[in-house]
This record gives C-alpha cells, sequence and structure tokens, in this order.
C-alpha cells in the first residue's frame, strides 16, 4: 500500500528568521569586500564598454547566466546597448551574433567553464575584447581576458558553501555598478529612459503630450455664447465633458459652462431656462498648449480641482480640451 509523503515539519520561527539574518549578513559582507577591493581596473572596464562602437555581449552559463541576462537587460535600458548570449547556446550558432566592433563580458565565478573559453577563443580570433568577471583571478577566463574584474567572496550565504547565492550577488552588483557608471559619463537622462521603457509609467508620463490624449474636432462640445442654458445641457450631456466650451462670433472661446455653473446659476435663480450660458458661464478657463506633457496639465488640473481644460495654441486658437478622464485612460495618471 502507497505512503502519502509527508512534509517535513517546519523550522522554528526563531530559527527561520536566523537563517535569513545569516544569509544577509554574508551578502552584505560579500559586497563590502567588493567594495573594498575596488580599483582602476573598474575605470578600465567603464572606459572599454563606453568606447564599444558595437553592444556589449553579455554571457554566462548557470546562475552566472541568470546574473548576465538581467545585468545585459539593465545596459541595455540605461543607454549602453547590450544583449545576453548565453554561453551553451552561442557554441552551437549563436556566436554569429558577435562581430568585432562588440565586447563580451563573460560571468563565470570558477572562470572554468569551457563554453565560456570557447566564446573566448573566438571572441579574440575576431578581434572582439573580452571583459571577464570571475571569482578566481588565477582562473583561464580570467588570465585569457582583457580585462578581468575579480568578485571573489570568502564564503556563499548556502550552509553547505556550494549553492551560488552571495558569489551571485556579488556578480550582479558589479554589473549594475558598470551599467550606472555608464550611464552617468553618458549623462543620460530621465527622458532617455523613458524612450526606451515606453510602456511603462515613467515612459508614459514623459512621452505623452496633451496633444496625444486632447478630444478635438466633432469631439469637443461648443455652443455660442447666446445659446440658451437648456440648448448647452444637450450638447454637453451628448458629448460627455461634464462641460461646454462657450465661443464668440468669431468662433474663439471665451469661457466654459460646467456642472459646477450650472448648480450656481440654478442656485442663483431657480428658473434658467430663458438663460444663456453667458449669465453662468466661466470666463477666461484654464488653458494648456498642445506641447506641454499630459502629466504637466494632470498637475495643473489637480492643483486647480479641475476636470476638464482647455487646449490652445499661442494666439489663442482653440485646438481641444481634456476631461481628467483622459489622462486616467491613458494612464499617464
Amino acid at each position: 500500500m502507497d505512503k502519502t509523503p509527508t512534509s517535513a515539519p517546519a523550522a522554528p520561527a526563531g530559527e527561520t528568521l536566523a537563517s535569513a539574518h545569516r544569509t544577509f549578513a554574508i551578502e552584505i559582507a560579500a559586497l563590502q569586500a567588493l567594495d573594498a577591493s575596488l580599483d582602476d581596473t573598474f575605470r578600465q572596464a567603464v572606459a572599454m564598454l563606453l568606447d564599444c562602437q558595437g553592444r556589449v555581449v553579455v554571457t554566462g552559463i548557470g546562475k552566472s547566466g541568470h546574473i548576465a541576462r538581467k545585468i545585459a537587460a539593465t545596459l541595455a535600458s540605461t543607454g549602453t546597448p547590450a544583449f545576453f548570449m548565453h554561453g551553451a547556446e552561442a557554441v552551437h550558432g549563436d556566436l554569429g551574433m558577435l562581430t568585432r566592433q562588440d565586447i563580451v563580458l563573460a560571468i563565470s565565478y570558477s572562470g572554468t567553464g569551457q563554453e565560456l573559453l570557447t566564446v573566448l577563443s573566438v571572441a579574440k580570433r575576431m578581434g572582439a575584447p573580452l571583459i571577464s568577471i570571475t571569482g578566481y583571478p588565477e582562473s583561464e577566463l580570467a588570465r585569457s581576458a582583457d580585462l578581468h574584474l575579480n568578485a571573489h567572496v570568502e564564503q556563499e550565504a548556502c550552509p553547505l558553501n556550494l549553492a551560488p547565492t552571495a558569489s551571485t550577488t556579488a556578480a550582479l552588483v558589479l554589473g549594475d555598478a558598470l551599467a550606472v557608471a555608464c550611464l552617468e559619463a553618458r549623462g543620460f537622462s530621465r527622458e532617455d529612459f523613458a524612450r526606451s521603457h515606453p510602456g511603462g509609467a515613467l515612459g508614459r508620463r514623459l512621452l505623452t503630450f496633451v496633444r496625444d490624449v486632447m478630444r478635438q474636432g466633432s469631439a469637443l462640445p461648443i455652443v455660442p455664447a447666446h445659446a440658451k442654458v437648456p440648448d448647452a445641457l444637450v450638447e454637453m450631456s451628448a458629448k460627455g465633458m461634464g462641460m461646454t466650451i462657450v465661443v464668440d462670433d468669431k468662433q474663439a472661446p471665451v469661457g466654459i459652462f460646467t456642472d459646477g455653473d450650472l448648480r450656481r446659476l440654478i442656485a442663483r435663480h431657480g428658473d434658467i431656462r430663458l438663460l444663456t450660458v453667458a449669465d453662468g458661464m466661466t470666463r477666461n478657463p484654464k488653458s494648456v498648449p498642445p506641447g506641454a506633457l499630459a502629466i504637466e496639465a494632470a498637475t495643473l488640473m489637480d492643483a486647480g480641482r479641475l476636470n476638464q481644460m482647455l487646449v490652445l495654441d499661442d494666439t489663442g486658437l482653440l485646438l481641444g480640451a481634456l476631461h481628467m478622464h483622459d489622462l486616467l485612460a491613458a494612464k499617464v495618471i
């Protein structure tokens, strides 16, 4: 008769927390040692990356491969063209992605992985420079590279001192340091970051302009200043902006008539059927140019507690209108 396997007993909460604290302490100590050991080699590595005319090809195997993939992504998103090449796939065709204008950044703690040594050999024949990150400066990968960054750690967080933990953290942070140093040297800005992250929140905020989200043309509610309030309400209901733009005989905007204006007009006069929108409209309404960032318009609307804002050009010509819902729909706010 089969027996249902039983799970191992859970460790006491105190032991679990103690284990986490030990892991943190070991990895923090590894990073502190790495920080203390940084020398001019790091500056040289940054200079090589900045001078690269091609791309930074980051490669590794196993856990180091996962770290290499993340470093490549960080480099690419912060202004240093880069991609990840798996060490095993490299020797089965992916080396065709490598050109002599590229730089290879190889990550291997032991520095003995045969696949990476093959990558190194091919890179050298092509004339592509190679930077290695290993934990052993005397390893073949370290000695054969044009530049070696030492990421040695005294011990892994794993109690068996086997599973890559502190060593992968050290390699990851060293890669982050390279990417950030390159970012700063290039003067990489928030706008540059947004262009490489157009689908993210920052990208939407820095790349979305008022003209991209404003309503225009037939979608705009517009009535003349002499329009009766009931007629204005029909226009407001049809266009769904909670207001209507009020224009003069030359179609220039002279105000807006909002739901709030309607309530105030009723409070003052009671019967509003014979009144015109000019009797209750908000004159000189807030406006924004079409080339302003949508997030700037949202900030102005929020500060003024406005749900709508006109979009005018430099001459005061009406181009469109914004509603707070439009900004929410565009995920600008």
